[in-house]
């Protein structure tokens, strides 16, 4: 008969588990990878002794936590930090700087990426939404013992171009992710992928039972606007899609204001096992189409400050139940993949917003963590991450506070949290310590 395993006890003076309350000097054991025990520290000792079971106990002074989830980065632009480092004037103007120094050459993608990932577990991260551009990167994650989803990028194919062969390369690529953790595909967005690759990279990650992402409502041009005839607005939704143009962009060059989340949807890219990065420029009908679809939006402020545009409508957000998670997009347009920055970020435009509901702390590290695995759907079954529960993947982080009480240390988090963390631990084994 072989041995059991040996149990790990992880103490703190403050245990967050984000799918219950909040602990002052709790506890979670952990064994094999999974959470077996959390609740108060003297409770979890005893439940154990009680069982005659072997453990070790690591105590720790700051607050023990779900390791955080970024739902959306992209970590083979790591090294491409010197794009991030001005201020733009919008999508278009960041998007010539990025290209420059893209198309320059020499990247080395895959040591960019594990670059990467190695400053996303020092700062608490334990599992990402990776999109990936060019495929030496497809590993970062794998690679790093890292969970979450690497989505495979598909940009720029027109309808002329999207044929068998097109669509074979998807398969391919797909099949090509390393797995665990997860795979996916991302089709880049509404105004660089024409009308039939957007109706059947849907179909083709579906039928593998695989997730999509994409970026939607980032750009200005993506926002609903009276058009013409009749076009936008309300009443003349059930009219546009009668057109069969080609693409978004043909839209728009038609002075039809439809926004680009109606535009995906009614190519049934929206749903529940799809989530979008960014949400800025969205109508309350397409807040509402979101919340319809199950859809979540990862919220990426500092990228979108970067590039020079506006704050997306965090209140509103909030106020309506839209599912949110929380994202840093990349070196190339953030100043750092320190997932508490942004969430710092969004809780003080939440505030400048309107926001004034006394929840809003508990609101936004709940999606820097269990909202961050639903938008990966992650957040049930055995695979469950960004949260400490009694058979979840043992997926913890440790922050630095400068108190031991339970709301004020959630608000340093939520308010001030970026470099707090100091130990980051993937289904069970240390991957950080500082």
């Amino acid at each position: 008969m072989s041995e059991p395993s040996s149990i790990a006890v992880y103490s703190a003076d403050l245990v967050f588990p984000v799918t219950s309350p909040r602990l002052s000097d709790g506890a979670v054991a952990v064994q094999d990878g999974r959470i077996l025990h959390v609740g108060d520290r003297r409770w979890v000792l005893d439940a154990l002794d009680a069982r005659g079971a072997g453990y070790r106990e690591e105590r720790w002074d700051g607050v023990l936590a779900p390791g955080l989830v970024n739902a959306h980065t992209h970590l083979q632009y790591t090294r491409m930090a010197e794009v991030a480092a001005h201020r733009y004037r919008g999508f278009d103007d960041w998007g010539d700087a990025f290209d420059e120094v893209y198309e320059r050459g020499g990247h080395d993608w895959a040591e960019a990426a594990a670059e990467g990932a190695r400053l996303s577990l020092a700062s608490g991260v334990t599992a990402a939404a990776d999109v990936v551009t060019d495929q030496a990167a497809l590993s970062a994650l794998h690679d790093a013992g890292m969970h979450g989803i690497a989505y495979w990028e598909v940009y720029g194919k027109s309808n002329a171009d999207w044929n068998a062969e097109a669509r074979e390369e998807v398969r391919e690529q797909i099949r090509s992710i390393p797995t665990p953790p997860g795979a996916g595909v991302s089709p880049h967005a509404p105004y660089s992928l024409e009308v039939q690759p957007l109706l059947d990279i849907p179909d083709i990650v579906r039928e593998e039972g695989l997730r999509l992402h994409i970026h939607l409502a980032e750009a200005h041009m993506e926002r609903e606007f009276d058009g013409i005839d009749g076009y936008a607005g309300p009443a003349g939704h059930g009219e546009w899609p009668e057109l069969e143009a080609d693409s978004f962009r043909a839209l728009r060059s038609h002075g039809i204001g439809v926004s680009s989340t109606q535009f995906v949807d009614h190519l049934g890219v929206l749903g529940p096992d799809c989530h979008i990065a960014h949400g800025v420029y969205v109508s309350a009908e397409d807040r509402a189409l979101l919340r319809a679809r199950g859809t979540s939006v990862a919220l990426c402020p500092r990228s979108n400050e970067v590039i020079g545009l506006d704050m997306p409508p965090v209140a509103a957000y909030l106020k309506e139940g839209n599912l949110i998670a929380v994202g840093t997009d990349s070196l190339s347009s953030s100043p750092s993949l320190d997932l508490l920055a942004d969430v710092a970020k969004l809780y003080r435009v939440a505030r400048e917003q309107g926001y004034r509901g006394a929840d809003l702390h508990q609101r936004l590290f709940s999606a820097a963590t269990l909202g961050g695995a639903a938008a990966l759907g992650l957040h049930v079954g055995k695979r469950r991450i960004g949260q400490l529960g009694v058979g979840a993947v043992a997926d913890l982080a440790f922050f630095e506070v400068q108190t031991a009480n339970p709301d004020a240390a959630l608000a340093e988090l939520v308010e001030d949290g970026e470099g707090r963390a100091r130990r980051t631990i993937v289904a069970g084994v240390e991957k950080h310590r500082s």
